[in-house]
Formats: C-alpha cells, structure tokens, sequence
C-alpha cells in the first residue's frame, strides 16, 4: 500500500530514472537570487512521464516571506495539479543567524500568503523531525505537511501529527513515500477533484480523536470520553442560550409594560418590533466551559 517518489535539485541529471515513481518535487528557487538550472528540464521529464509534480522553495528567513514567496511563483506557469511547497530548514550560513522565533514567522506567513494567491493548488510545507517538533508551534502546514525522517521505515515517520509526504532516505537521492492507494489518487487529490479526501486538519483531528490523552495523568482518554465531553459542552451551550432568550424576553416585556403605563403605547406591537429587531440581529454568545474527560483505564 502507498507509492513512492523523489526529489530532485540540481544534484541530479536533467532526467533522472523514473522507475518505481509516482510522484516528484523539484527545487527551484532558493532566497531572493538562486533558480535551479536544471528545474525546467526536471519538471518536464517528470510530467512527460506521467508523475505528479510539486515544485519547492528554499528560504532565507532573513528576508521577506512574500518577496521570497513572489519570487518562487513568478519563475513557473503553474498548471492545474501542480503542488507548492515551503522546505523549511534553515541548516545553512544564510539562516544560521536567523532567530527561531523569526523563521517561525517566516513559514506562517509564507504559506498563508502562498495559499492566499494560489487557492487552487495545494499548498503544504517539508520540515524534517527537529523543525517540526523544535522550531513549530503552531501545527500549521498549509494543505499538507511532507515530513524527513530519513532511515526510518517508508510511512513510519515517528510523529502523532498528519502528514501526506515522508521522506524516508536521502541515499543516494531523496527518497519520499506517499500512503495514497495509487498515482490517480495522489492527481486526483492534488486538482482538488475528491471532495472526500481528508485535508490535514480533518486528518489531523481524526489522530487527535484517536490519541488525546489527559495532560494531568498522561494516560489515554478513550473515545467514547471525548465524545461524552463535546456532547456536554453542546448541552450545555444550549442551556446557557435558551437561559439568555429567556431573560431577554422577560426584560423586554417588563420594559414594554412599564413604557405602556407612562404613555400612549401599544405594549405588545412594541415588544413585537423589539423581538424582530434582535431576531434581525447577528448575536453572538461566547461560552467557557470548564472541565476534564475522564481518562480510560
């Protein structure tokens, strides 16, 4: 189960073997001033094979996230399928200097401005284990994260979070695995074409639902719990809503009487127009509710 694929920069051949492959991202920029010469040539190999393709930019996070961004997307003549991706690392001179907290900043508003011109293609992040457990503290990936865990097993990453890329060895080239049935999938995932296929925060939530433990015991907390808790949080907001409609109806009506017995008015054409004008209204209501799910044994 799964497919494979690599990435190639300008280590590689301008065709480099495509056996065993499904899929291929390509690096083509990296900072405000690098452009691979051989991406072109790559991508099309790729594509004239029949691959996915997704392309990637290398950061200098001491620069702009959206010139660098800007810059990445102005070197292709994006076509539908293509996938975009942030390789954020920074274990070179360029961004040795750089603060975590500002390479942080740089990988949010790379991907939120990325996927904010690019919204029909999907846009994720590759991050190997250190980043990502290190640097990251957010979660946010973008569409998908493509995580590096070299030398372990293909989709055996060592991570709780979602993924829809791992990068498994980096001998003697890249080596990626995809957990998608088949090539169609993984295209038919990338055009955006399978309303059913999970994003990364549906799938995230799904790991979450299924390994959410209680941060005082450390111990597991079953479904079931979880559930048993989202259902009394929805009582009771419910609750706290009918009590509020309820104490607003009674205010207006003693409003209204108390109006109708110093003047000319007509106490419920009154309470009738200020109903209208709250059920005409956008309310809304916040509601902490404090509590723990009790843990499984």
């Amino acid at each position: 189960m799964g497919i494979y694929g690599q990435d190639w920069a300008s280590y590689q051949g301008t065709e480099p073997s495509v056996a065993g492959l499904d899929f291929v991202f390509t690096k083509i920029t990296e900072g405000l001033g690098y452009t691979s010469p051989k991406w072109v040539r790559q991508r099309d190999h790729a594509k004239k094979t029949g691959l996915v393709w997704g392309a990637y930019h290398y950061p200098h996070m001491a620069n702009s996230p959206r010139e660098e961004a800007d810059y990445f997307l102005d070197q292709v003549a994006w076509q539908p399928g293509d996938l975009i991706v942030l390789d954020w690392e920074g274990y070179d001179p360029a961004n040795e200097g750089v603060s975590k907290a500002r390479q942080l900043a740089y990988k949010e508003e790379w991907l939120r401005y990325v996927k904010g011109k690019m919204p029909g293609h999907r846009v994720g992040m590759y991050a190997n284990v250190d980043y990502w457990k290190n640097v990251d503290n957010t979660g946010y990936c973008g569409d998908f994260l493509w995580i590096a865990t070299a030398g372990r097993k293909a989709g055996d990453p060592g991570i709780k979070s979602s993924w829809m890329f791992h990068q498994y060895g980096d001998n003697p080239v890249d080596k990626d695995y995809c957990p998608l049935s088949s090539r169609e999938e993984l295209r038919a995932w990338a055009l955006l074409e399978e309303d059913d296929m999970p994003t990364a925060q549906e799938l995230a939530a799904a790991v979450w639902k299924y390994q959410v433990t209680n941060a005082a015991t450390g111990r597991p907390v079953a479904v079931e719990d979880v559930m048993a808790w989202q259902d009394k949080i929805h009582n009771t907001q419910v609750e706290i809503l009918t009590r509020q409609n309820a104490a607003t109806n009674a205010a207006i009506t003693a409003l209204a009487t108390q109006l109708g017995q110093h003047a000319n008015v007509d106490t419920a054409a009154l309470i009738a127009a200020v109903e209208q004008a709250i059920a005409d209204a956008v309310v809304h209501v916040d509601v902490n509710v404090t509590g723990t799910p009790t843990p499984s044994a």
